[in-house]
């Protein structure tokens, strides 16, 4: 099985034209006419399907995401119940950390939770390159999604090296990341060794999906909102383009998404990715001036207003459609992921809708 420039699995060994490489979703990415708005969410698959809380019930997260066959099964389930325009390979972020040698386990309840926090260069060094055969159960995976989804782009993803060395720096998950924040202003040239260090393993991460057949990847950097731009520049945006930079050649669109990032919208555009993603407190046509007019942007849906009766839900589906025509390509999603307590049933009338909706506009031109 090869991949092509454009993202397109070839199961015959050569390159072909349609397939994922021309779907809406990736169209979109590149900034392509598209016949309607394509749509997908952040956590789709996961905890607001009962099917996934079933599957889950007796196996830790950790362990689902190395086992090839629940991975294949989890991912799917969201494309089959909503008709969504791209899946997204059902893992976790600390994957490719956990991979490198560092002691960590994702407590329910908590998240992930590490061993042994990052104090020191000594602790640095106890973060190892990785190899395809050090996640190889996810190259499988990824091979066994392509053939099933046909036709629909999968997306690989991976945390980005800020919020990947918060969590390792915290322990866990913080609030405040007041740990992190002492560290990078105390020790910068250790912060720039595990960013650094960080950066590696996640490109390599990424391009272990990329070479099995994702069609695009989206980089998180869940927590970089809880700094300044100034801060950002100096202490984020170095390794965050080290990543994104290092997957240009790899001709499949990059996706970047932070939460808070109202004010660092600017500077993560120039991080190298070809989406920008926006959570909900930034209107998607602000977003866009301060991103700039060469990138698609991602979102915005607040994921609480799925919980709101359905006129509130169509009202602020139009509303996003609306403000996404001001970028030059838009794909539909959440401003974060969807709430364990969402109804499936929306999100699959969610679909529906905002493929209506930009159908029609579309041919209305």
């Amino acid at each position: 099985m090869t991949t092509d420039t454009t993202g397109t699995v070839a199961r015959d060994g050569d390159s072909r034209p349609g397939g994922p490489a021309d779907s809406p979703f990736i169209r979109a990415c590149r900034r392509r006419p598209v016949p309607r708005t394509p749509v997908w969410f952040m956590r789709q698959a996961g905890r607001s399907l009962p099917e996934y809380r079933e599957i889950r019930a007796s196996v830790p997260m950790l362990e689902s995401c190395r086992r090839p066959e629940l991975v294949t099964e989890i991912t799917l389930q969201p494309v089959r119940r909503h008709g969504v325009d791209a899946a997204i390979l059902f893992s976790d972020i600390v994957v490719p950390v956990a991979a490198a040698g560092i002691d960590l386990d994702i407590v329910p309840g908590t998240g992930p939770v590490v061993a042994e926090p990052i104090r020191a260069a000594a602790d640095v060094e106890r973060i190892r390159p990785i190899t395809r055969d050090d996640v190889s159960y996810v190259d499988e995976a990824v091979r066994q999604l392509v053939v099933e989804l046909g036709d629909t782009p999968l997306i690989g993803f991976a945390g980005a090296p800020f919020t990947l060395a918060s969590y390792l720096v915290e322990g866990g998950p913080s609030r405040t990341h007041a740990k992190t924040k002492a560290l990078m202003y105390g020790d910068p040239e250790l912060w720039h060794a595990l960013c650094a260090r960080l950066a590696d393993v996640t490109l390599a991460f990424l391009r272990v999906q990329i070479e099995a057949g994702v069609s695009a990847v989206q980089l998180f950097d869940s927590w970089a909102g809880a700094l300044s731009e100034a801060d950002y520049r100096r202490f984020v945006l170095p390794h965050s383009t080290t990543v994104l930079s290092g997957l240009a050649s790899a001709g499949v669109p990059r996706i970047h998404f932070g939460v808070g990032t109202a004010e660092l919208l600017g500077a993560m555009g120039e991080a190298g990715a070809d989406v920008v993603g926006v959570d909900w407190r930034t209107p998607l046509d602000v977003a866009t001036g301060r991103i700039g007019p060469d990138k698609t942007v991602q979102g915005n849906l607040d994921p609480c207003v799925l919980l709101a009766p359905w006129p509130v839900v169509e009202a602020e589906v139009r509303r996003i459609l609306t403000q996404g025509r001001a970028a030059p390509g838009h794909v539909f999603n959440l401003g974060h992921g969807v709430l364990p307590e969402t109804d499936p049933d929306v999100l699959t009338r969610v679909v529906a809708l905002v493929h209506e909706l930009s159908s029609r506009r579309a041919d209305q031109g």
